[in-house]
């Protein structure tokens, strides 16, 4: 199958969050599983000077009437082969200041309803033949910025064009890309579009409802959260139309690029590191003790190190961290931590490195070799989300051996097993999982945290447990595959 891959991010070559990851690693599972995949992403400056041998594809007229143009190349990834990927040329809408998203006083670009209707009207575009020497069987998009794809793919076929398979994937349903009605006459929809089976929603426009309702399939990234949207506690005013199409929805965990994120290959790490049953983890300690002096943490081989690696959100679980910080200290812990986002949050944790350096590092803002040295030198990796679609960072901390610390939802509850008695007898503990969204029962997880780490020939048997877990794109890219199929039907 040729399969168009369409995001707003790629990593290496532009990430704000998780789909970065998932946006590269996917293409590279499906052409070693022999299918034919390219991608599709904005001009933003990154991505521009990222993508390889840039040449001009076609021109093509958006729906508001500008001209721009599509480019192709292809994205180089260490000890894989290169990724095919077409950029749409569009300085005067993603050649900005700021993230993708926001400007530098981070508010939202006033046209993003333009500058992502356009994502998915190029792939749409390709669906029909805009580039000659390439057509795609199965148009999937990524999150509410290439959610009108679908859309788009939905009306052309029945104005008589092609059969080309749509497929959308959730990968937050909390980010939907809602703007207001006067913008629907830019968007280059037929007017029935924008009613309540379509893109209509509350009096406006969310992309992302368009991409739930026009897709053949839909997909999120991880079994549980595929339950969890369909409730009115997570839906985010969505349940009701994803329990309508429950029948075209599949959830499928997230996987770990072994090429990017390995410890005993990783090139951030001073050591790296592997555990056959256990053994060969010296490089472990060493990456553990380089980075407390690094942090200006104390150098204490005996003290575990709690790491966060996230945005700073209360969606986050960021305030019961805080909240527990006295605990983890009093019982000798170090934290260590690395993100940017809500300004409470950043300046709370700033006091508390202020006023225990040699107990807690904070560095706002995203760091990725410093991300990666932050698994390798960590024991615990805490995730105590109120939400969690899937979530990376559990993942990238159990193949590192630094266990995971997670609120049992979403991807956390399908990833990280508790170390009960039973579990632990089994091989099957992983973490430490709490259930309520309280500082009681975050501290309570956190208590067991150090109550194994006591137990040092337990630790090392469950932390064996974690670094063995399959995170492998092979099962995740087999799974795929069979949803485009089910597309094509």
């Amino acid at each position: 199958m040729r399969i168009l891959q369409v995001s707003a991010e790629l990593f290496p070559l532009l990430k704000t969050g998780g789909l970065a990851d998932i946006a590269g690693a996917l293409p590279l599972a499906l052409m070693a599983a022999g299918q034919e995949a390219r991608a599709l992403l904005p001009g933003f400056p990154a991505i521009v000077a990222g993508v390889r041998d840039l040449a001009p594809v076609a021109e093509f007229t958006a729906p508001w009437g500008e001209r721009f143009g599509l480019r192709a190349g292809h994205v180089a990834i260490a000890g894989a082969p290169p990724i095919p990927t077409y950029v749409i040329d569009a300085p005067a809408l993603y050649d900005r200041p700021g993230n993708p998203y926001e400007d530098t006083t981070r508010q939202p670009y006033g046209d993003n309803h333009r500058r992502f209707a356009l994502l998915g009207w190029a792939a749409a575009q390709l669906a029909q033949g805009l580039d000659p020497g390439w057509r795609p069987d199965i148009v999937h998009a990524h999150d509410w910025h290439a959610a009108l794809a679908p859309a788009y793919l939905a009306f052309a076929r029945r104005a008589g064009g092609p059969r080309t398979g749509s497929v959308f994937t959730v990968h937050n349903l909390a980010y939907q890309g809602v703007f207001a009605p006067w913008h629907f006459a830019e968007l280059g929809l037929p007017a029935p579009a924008f009613h309540m089976n379509g893109l209509e929603y509350h009096g406006q426009i969310s992309f992302m409802k368009g991409g739930l309702y026009f897709a053949d399939q839909l997909t999120t990234v991880s079994p549980t959260y595929a339950l969890e949207i369909q409730t009115p506690e997570q839906g985010c005013g969505l349940d009701g139309l994803l329990r309508q199409r429950s029948n075209v929805l599949s959830g499928i965990l997230n996987a770990v690029d072994d090429q990017v994120w390995n410890p005993s290959t990783d090139a951030a790490l001073v050591q790296g590191y592997q555990t056959p049953e256990g053994r060969h983890m010296a490089g472990k300690a060493r990456c553990k003790s380089v980075l407390q002096r690094q942090l200006g943490l104390a150098e204490r081989p005996d003290a575990p190190l709690f790491i966060v690696v996230s945005r700073l959100t209360e969606q986050k679980g960021l305030h019961l961290v805080l909240g527990g910080l006295d605990t983890l200290l009093a019982q000798g812990g170090q934290l260590a931590l690395l993100g940017s986002g809500e300004g409470w949050l950043e300046e709370a944790f700033r006091q508390r490195a202020a006023a225990a350096p040699a107990s807690v590092s904070v560095t706002i803002g995203y760091d990725e070799t410093l991300a990666h040295q932050l698994f390798g030198a960590g024991d615990v990796t805490i995730v105590p989300s109120l939400f969690e679609p899937c979530g990376l960072t559990q993942m990238y901390g159990l193949k590192y051996g630094s266990l995971p610390l997670v609120r049992r939802v979403g991807g956390l509850a399908d990833t990280v097993v508790d170390c009960t008695l039973e579990d632990m007898a089994s091989g099957a503990a992983t973490g430490f999982v709490f259930d309520r969204f309280e500082d009681a029962d975050y501290d309570r997880a956190l208590r067991r945290a150090f109550a194994l780490y006591e137990r040092a020939a337990d630790w090392r048997r469950v932390r064996g447990n974690a670094m063995r877990r399959p995170a492998d794109w092979g099962t995740a890219a087999a799974q795929y595959i069979d949803v485009y199929q089910r597309a094509l039907a």
